[in-house]
């Protein structure tokens, strides 16, 4: 049976089929932020996959992995496509540089995640905290549930790190 649920306002599904997309949103639901480390690479990847892009296999084990890092880069979106996200602008998307694995493969390369900026609690971040990230912010991740055994994986400011003063922010247009 297809995992089903709503956010806000918009019907998500994993189907049967999608053994490592349901996974990974299992173990988020859960509160545990896991990514697949190939067998033979020995290299954790993101997003989940079938086979592991450095050497074809397809063999990999679930491995924990703490949901923190730096801001790589960020899009403030002021007009949203999705109707469901017109009340929730200005928002960000952040792109983050986890700080598991960074520089592996090669030096230039990270494993990086997306998610929305939300406050500890999942809600999307008012634009006072929006104002306070930028490139460089160091942020943690945080779990909002979609339906029984899928969440989603977003980000909030990680209070406990230092912060750069300011951080890097694109200038308004």
């Amino acid at each position: 049976m297809p995992l089903r649920g709503e956010y806000l306002g918009m019907t998500l599904t994993i189907d049967d089929v999608d053994e490592e997309n349901r996974e990974f949103f299992r173990y988020c639901h859960a509160g545990d932020f896991r990514l697949q480390r190939g067998r033979k690479s020995g290299l954790l990847r993101y997003p989940p996959t079938t086979a592991c892009p450095w050497t074809s296999d397809r063999e990999s084990d679930w491995v924990s992995v703490e949901g923190k890092g730096i801001v790589h880069t960020y899009t403030e979106v002021r007009h949203p496509i999705q109707p469901a996200f017109r009340d929730l602008v200005p928002y960000l998307i952040l792109l983050v540089d986890l700080d598991t694995q960074k520089g592996e493969p090669t030096e230039h390369e990270a494993l990086r995640v997306a998610g929305n900026l939300v406050t500890p609690d999942g809600a999307f971040a008012p634009p006072e905290t929006i104002e306070r990230v930028g490139i460089g912010t160091r942020v943690r991740m945080v779990f909002v549930e979609v339906c029984e055994g899928m969440s989603i994986p977003h980000w909030t400011i990680d209070e406990e790190a230092e912060q750069p003063d300011p951080p890097w922010r694109y200038p308004d247009a």
